[in-house]
């Protein structure tokens, strides 16, 4: 019997980026849905039940780093992946997300390759990677 497919809810407030990074998750066998504020995302997750998010940090209202706090503090949100997918690569920035709870970091544009290993690498494990103050993944 196959595993179900790794849950993943992307957020960008630009919709073509959201879209098209979903398009490329489902692809690749995951099961993908989308959002393009935090409100929706948060809204959205209670149903879908993501086991990984791939958030943007600059959206408006709640941004990626708020809304990494509120997932982290749902049930299962210690054992979920956070991934931030920023234009963001300074120093403050990436502490201010290593402290909102994410796992990983990818500056924009992302090699879509390494993305798509942390995700396998999260699937084979079950366990979030490490905080990554550095600017990528590895």
């Amino acid at each position: 019997m196959t595993a179900a497919p790794l849950r993943v809810l992307c957020v960008d407030d630009h919709p073509d980026t959201a879209e098209s990074l979903g398009t490329l998750l489902t692809l690749n066998g995951y099961d993908v849905q989308t959002a393009t504020d935090g409100e929706k995302a948060l809204a959205r997750a209670p149903g879908f039940r993501p086991q990984a998010c791939v958030l943007d940090i600059t959206m408006p209202g709640i941004d990626g780093n708020e809304l990494a706090r509120r997932f982290r503090t749902e049930p299962g949100g210690g054992d979920m992946l956070l991934v931030a997918l920023t234009a963001l690569g300074d120093y403050p920035s990436l502490e201010r997300m290593a402290d909102s709870g994410f796992d990983l970091h990818f500056t924009k544009p992302v090699a879509l390759a390494e993305l798509f290993e942390a995700l396998r690498d999260f699937t084979r494990s079950g366990r979030p990677g490490a905080a990554v103050p550095s600017g990528s993944a590895s």
